[in-house]
């Protein structure tokens, strides 16, 4: 019958499968044939004898020629006997093939620092008003340039300085250095370069302040891979530990000694595990990723991270947090030194109010020849006259009516030094609150660590008492996984209490620095 027919079949193809497969998975695992090699023996098996019978009639008797010729045979053999290069397999995740980098905090950090865009923007922002400030001082001295000009002026054949009465000449040529000063309010009051110094002040404390936010959020990524790696650790304990609990449940059954419904009980739990394995894979793996995007330019995960959550800095005392925060808080010189940059704009705002002086020397030459003495032209009886010299052009400028644009500056500028004062006002205060909430966290999280700890050692024992307690018929299997549940989250919750720890101290450090 066709059914039957088809059923042979199927069972024939089922047992030449697996064997189709073994060797698919010998010739994949074998070593590649040169093919390149064995075609270029073929084709010189087929050439090399008609080349060397023209050679012989050619030249008969040069035994020296024939003797250092290769065979055909001895290129086979050498061709074929050339191993064939294995092509190294690429990593599936874009990962390296090489040796894992191994990091510490610190490490991650240096490297954190060259890659974050947030940071080096902050370290860009910092050059460029270390540049402005060179250019406000710049502003205070005097400066010295040099020109060279040829003035051509068409004749009128009539006078010898030409059509255009202003000239001295048909030729007039200019060479000459000249030097400027301008002296003014801000000149003496400075505000100017006092300014552009209380901006690189603001700068520089910006850059800080993000260097500390940017050793929150790497220290947050660092340990989170850490307890990942932790908690990865525990869900292939637990799977192991659910496994042995449903073959000892199995055996027991099988004894006599259990009902059938702890085997199914076991199995669930057996089968939870198994998903619970595969999601701490699965946040380790996240968790992995997401530190590599701050860490390498060429997002690389192969790398590891050292596991120090065990040794626990210590945590200062809260007046000597205080005094740190007080003596080395970026957001404080900061508004502080925004506060003084306004002042100095008050000061720049009152300054163009006042007149301001102004000198240009100039000192070369201006004549009819390029030349240090030479003939003027309005004066050829007078011979040859020194050209170099210089002149001088002091200029004082009083403003006297600008339709109030110079009176709303000022204003601009009270209004700018009444926001710095808030907002310094306003960071006091805030300085004070995060110190109080961030030490805190700090001291909570570190009183917390003996009991997590604590529980996390009896809920080992505890399941151990409880799986000893199974097998001589005293626990129930409710226990058991109660007491396998227990210690699960018991080892996580200590693994998260050591990174909470670590992070608050790092949020403590983004007040105080480094300690």
């Amino acid at each position: 019958m066709p059914s039957e027919r088809n059923a042979a079949e199927w069972r024939k193809w089922t047992a030449i499968v697996p064997n189709l497969r073994r060797s698919n998975r010998a010739r994949a695992q074998s070593p590649r044939v040169p093919w390149p090699g064995i075609v270029l023996a073929v084709i010189a098996l087929v050439l090399i004898p008609g080349l060397a019978g023209t050679q012989a009639l050619g030249a008969e008797g040069n035994s020296a020629a024939g003797a250092s010729r290769m065979s055909a045979a001895q290129l086979l053999s050498t061709l074929a006997s050339e191993p064939a290069t294995p092509q190294q397999p690429a990593a599936a995740d874009g990962s390296s093939t090489s040796a894992p980098l191994t990091l510490t905090l610190k490490d991650a950090l240096e490297r954190a620092e060259k890659y974050s865009p947030q940071f080096q923007a902050a370290v860009t922002a910092t050059r460029m008003a270390r540049a402005s400030v060179t250019q406000a001082r710049s502003t205070l001295l005097p400066s010295a340039d040099y020109t060279t000009q040829e003035l051509l002026t068409q004749g009128n054949g009539k006078v010898p300085t030409g059509r255009y009465v202003t000239n001295d000449g048909v030729h007039v040529y200019r060479s000459w250095g000249v030097f400027r000063q301008t002296f003014s309010a801000d000149t003496f009051t400075l505000a100017s370069y006092r300014a552009a110094t209380a901006a690189q002040d603001i700068a520089r404390a910006q850059q800080e302040i993000a260097q500390r936010g940017l050793k929150v959020a790497v220290t947050q990524a660092y340990y989170a891979l850490v307890v990942a790696e932790r908690g990865y650790g525990t869900a292939q304990q637990g799977l192991d530990q659910a496994h042995a609990s449903l073959e000892s449940s199995q055996e027991l059954e099988k004894g006599g000694e259990v009902a059938h419904s702890d085997v199914i009980t076991f199995q669930i739990q057996y089968n939870q595990q198994q998903q619970a394995f595969q999601e701490a894979t699965m946040a380790m793996a996240n968790a992995r990723l997401a530190l590599a995007v701050m860490l390498f330019p060429d997002f690389n995960q192969n790398f590891n991270v050292v596991d120090d959550l065990d040794t626990s800095p210590p945590l200062p005392t809260l007046e000597e947090a205080a005094k740190m925060a007080e003596a080395g808080n970026p957001e404080i010189r900061a508004a502080m030194a925004a506060l003084r940059q306004s002042r100095y704009g008050v000061s720049q705002a009152k300054a163009a109010f006042l007149p301001t002086l102004s000198f240009d020397v100039d000192y070369g030459i201006e004549a009819n020849a390029y030349a240090l003495r030479s003939v003027a032209s309005g004066f050829r009886e007078a011979g040859p006259l020194p050209n170099l010299g210089f002149f001088m052009t002091a200029t004082l400028n009083v403003p006297v009516w600008h339709w109030g644009a110079n009176l709303s500056k000022l204003h601009q500028a009270q209004y700018q030094k009444q926001q710095a004062q808030v907002e310094l006002s306003f960071a006091q205060r805030q300085v004070l609150k995060n110190l109080y909430s961030y030490y805190n966290e700090a001291r909570t999280s570190r009183s917390e660590l003996a009991t997590l700890e604590n529980s996390a050692s009896l809920a080992a024992e505890g399941l151990r008492l409880n799986l000893l307690r199974y097998k001589s018929g005293e626990a129930t299997v409710l226990d058991v996984l109660n007491a396998q549940n227990t210690l699960t989250l018991a080892r996580n919750d200590f693994a998260a209490g050591l990174a909470r720890y670590r992070v608050a101290l790092a949020n403590l450090q983004t007040l105080t620095g480094t300690f």
